[in-house]
């Protein structure tokens, strides 16, 4: 029988382990991303990096997060090789998460309830696993690997198909356990499942956070960005009909989404003119898109409140607040305005927001919210039982000794993947007959001239994070024919 004492003992051994392990994340990533918004990719990359045993396979599960942060500093730094790999273990990590047994489960779910999420192995979010095939696909176009970025930007497509069931799967299958436990007679899923439905508790969540239904959101699930470089993908690499209709749905998708785009339109109407044949291929000039992610991902934030909890006294639910720690989502900076290209000629092109990753994480945190706000309450009910039997068996030492651990392991779990954009950007151009385009900054100053190969289609990809960070410039050939060129503007900020 397990007595009162024993699991104040393991609340103990728990809340130590959480405060080492939430310190040690949140002090990896603050040096990560002072490394990071310089453009200093070689100690972002040292900031994540871990020991790895050479007679070990990597544990891709528990190292998933650095895994992601790894991936995209080798795909910035030119190592395309080494960013498909941590790209890979990253997948790895993901399906174990997915697929992970009973006990493993219920062992990460017992520890979620005693302290808190940050004990549970990182999930990823589904829009950071379409990013993830995105990127693979960047990085084998970068290598030349056509046949590979096809595969990546179809999985990245697929991810975003079957979100929906995923998210409808994830949430019934929670509301499902804690009514079968709250009929079955399980006292504390009952008090869970009568606070989270309890008007005085779903107020004070939503003078907080507000109508998740007004919410910022997209109408459905997807991550704008990776659609649409699946949709210029197959539109440069089409093999039939089938193919010029897969990518007339992507850009369509993409551009019903921001009408007043005329960018996005226009590649949705030269998707459809090849789809229905009344655009020729020979008749079409050699284009140049430019794709430009733009400043610092949206992070995560602790939001504290103080909610009403229905508690059992003998037969009746009696009302009683307890503080509960919510990660809500807040925005870092962006670099202004838009970057642009010119030729010799003087046609200046400017590109044009055609995705915030802010709004994709709102869209996934509408789905997620209820699962997150279920097990915050579950362990402030499971903390307030434990108080309470820890006064019962201690007296006040007991009681006082409880509610400072229950304060010391009330935290939100905070991690995500910080090397994702604030936003993405994009613009379409003519090859100029000498190649020569010019890349102008966000102040319309010359940042570098680029050297556009004689093919048919082109993608110059540019990411800075900062303004006090170079711009990283991988110049591609869509149809992955050749390798593709590697350059940082301003050069004066080279290592």
């Amino acid at each position: 029988m397990i007595k009162p004492w024993h699991v104040v003992f393991a609340v103990i051994a728990a809340a130590v382990l959480s405060g080492c392990s939430t310190a040690q994340h949140r002090d990896q990533l603050a040096l990560f991303n002072s490394a990071y918004a310089t453009g200093d990719y070689s100690s972002a990359l040292k900031a994540v990096s871990f020991n790895e045993s050479k007679n070990k396979p990597v544990d891709a599960e528990a190292h998933l997060l650095e895994l992601l942060h790894q991936g995209e500093m080798y795909r910035l730094t030119d190592r395309n090789s080494e960013s498909i790999a941590a790209y890979d273990l990253a997948e790895e990590g993901m399906k174990n998460l997915d697929t992970a047994g009973l006990l493993e489960n219920t062992v990460e779910g017992l520890m979620a309830v005693m302290v808190n999420d940050s004990e549970r192995d990182y999930k990823a979010l589904m829009s950071e696993a379409v990013l993830v095939n995105t990127y693979k696909a960047l990085a084998f176009l970068a290598e030349g690997n056509s046949d590979y970025a096809r595969v990546e930007f179809n999985r990245a497509n697929d991810r975003t198909r079957r979100a929906v069931d995923f998210f409808r799967k994830e949430i019934a299958e929670q509301q499902a356990v804690l009514k079968n436990e709250a009929r079955s007679g399980n006292e504390k899923a009952s008090m869970v499942q009568s606070s989270l439905n309890s008007k005085s508790f779903q107020s004070a969540v939503h003078n907080r956070y507000g109508s998740s239904s007004t919410w910022s959101v997209f109408p459905e699930f997807i991550v704008p960005a990776s659609t649409w470089l699946h949709g210029i993908y197959f539109l440069a690499n089409a093999e039939g009909g089938a193919d010029y209709e897969r990518a007339a749905t992507s850009l369509k998708r993409v551009a019903e989404m921001s009408p007043q785009s005329v960018m996005l339109q226009a590649d949705a109407d030269l998707a459809t003119g090849f789809a229905s044949g009344a655009q020729s291929l020979a008749a079409l000039p050699s284009q140049v898109w430019v794709v430009y992610e733009n400043g610092l991902g949206p992070v995560l934030r602790e939001a504290r409140l103080d909610v009403p909890l229905l508690l059992l006294h003998g037969n009746q639910q009696v009302p009683a607040y307890f503080g509960i720690a919510l990660p809500e989502y807040a925005e870092r900076s962006a670099i202004p305005g838009s970057i642009g290209v010119s030729d010799a000629a003087g046609q200046v092109i400017q590109t044009e927001r055609i995705s915030d990753m802010g709004k994709v994480f709102r869209t996934e945190m509408k789905e997620r919210f209820p699962g997150v706000l279920a097990r915050a309450v579950t362990s402030a009910i499971g903390k307030a039982v434990l108080q309470k039997e820890a006064a019962d068996q201690f007296g006040p030492i007991g009681q006082l000794f409880a509610t400072v651990l229950t304060i010391a392991t009330t935290q939100a779990d905070l991690r995500s993947w910080q090397a994702l954009p604030n936003h993405w950007q994009a613009a379409r151009i003519d090859r100029p007959d000498d190649g020569r385009l010019t890349l102008l900054g966000h102040r319309g100053k010359v940042l570098g001239n680029l050297e556009v190969p004689q093919q048919p289609f082109t993608l110059v990809y540019v990411k800075q994070p900062t303004i006090q960070a170079p711009a990283t410039v991988i110049i591609m050939d869509l149809q992955g024919k050749t390798n593709a060129t590697f350059a940082r503007f301003p050069k004066e900020h080279e290592p």
